[in-house]
């Protein structure tokens, strides 16, 4: 099951797509939607900040009365919320706007299903793929089963590991940073910072020589000579995904 929402301010166009999704599926058996409709966008911002909600896939109109959907979409990324943003609008004004909250793709109205069902089809194969990559973690008597994609960093404190993650809770693990850097060091998306840290490269702000600015608000002082190789690392890393058909990353590769 995908939890699917979709944000516009015309009920006319929440169901026109909604009916291209149910359309969607039928033709994919193996694709169930949970969708949740919202006419405005302090609506959907209240039921991701309250309830912890958490779509998979965002459909959302950018031209909306009271708040525009990119103002919107940077919102719920201050939350950490990394789910695929796809915007749907009558304009290409905001296109670059789109580019830096990292949504995936931008659709001029009217969305025909030729044009949404292969960035759809895409999308929710990455979504599978990231389901299955989970780090399973032992904490006194109980194991967790932490979801790699919303790992912000991992910090050595002593004799043990804390993992933070994007909506905010920390885990303590009484293990080595090379142990957990072994368990993740097979996803590129990992990248160790000196001694004291690992950071997921996709929950960067910003980096300069000095300090890493995470989505979550943290900052990371940078141990000297490890700037270089991880602006390199960072660059690889989105560089790579962006001529593998990817995500959009901060930086687009040409």
């Amino acid at each position: 099951m995908f939890l699917i929402a979709l944000c516009d301010d015309e009920a006319r166009e929440l169901n026109k797509v909604e009916g291209m999704l149910a359309s969607y599926s039928r033709q994919h058996e193996e694709c169930r939607f949970s969708i949740q409709k919202f006419l405005d966008a302090d609506g959907l911002l209240s039921k991701v900040k309250e309830n912890a909600y958490a779509p998979d896939i965002l459909f959302m109109d950018i031209y909306m009365p009271g708040k525009l959907g990119i103002a919107a979409a940077r919102e719920i990324r201050k939350m950490g919320n990394r789910c695929r943003i796809i915007f749907l609008t009558t304009s290409t004004e905001y296109a670059l706007d789109a580019f830096r909250v990292e949504a995936e793709q931008y659709l001029v109205k009217p969305v025909r299903e030729e044009e949404l069902f292969p960035v759809l089809g895409r999308l929710l194969e990455e979504v599978g793929r990231e389901r299955k990559k989970y780090l399973p973690l032992q904490a006194g008597n109980k194991v967790y089963r932490i979801a790699l994609h919303d790992i912000v960093f991992c910090e050595a404190q002593k004799k043990c590991q804390c993992i933070y993650m994007a909506d905010g809770t920390q885990h303590l693990f009484r293990m080595t940073m090379a142990k957990i850097y072994e368990m993740v060091s097979a996803y590129s998306e990992f990248a160790k910072v000196g001694i004291s840290y690992i950071v997921n490269l996709e929950h960067i702000d910003s980096l300069s020589a000095r300090e890493l600015q995470m989505d979550n608000g943290v900052k990371i002082y940078l141990p000297r000579g490890s700037y270089q190789p991880l602006k390199e690392r960072y660059f690889d890393y989105y560089c790579e995904d962006d001529l593998g058909g990817g995500n959009w990353g901060p930086y687009h590769c040409i």
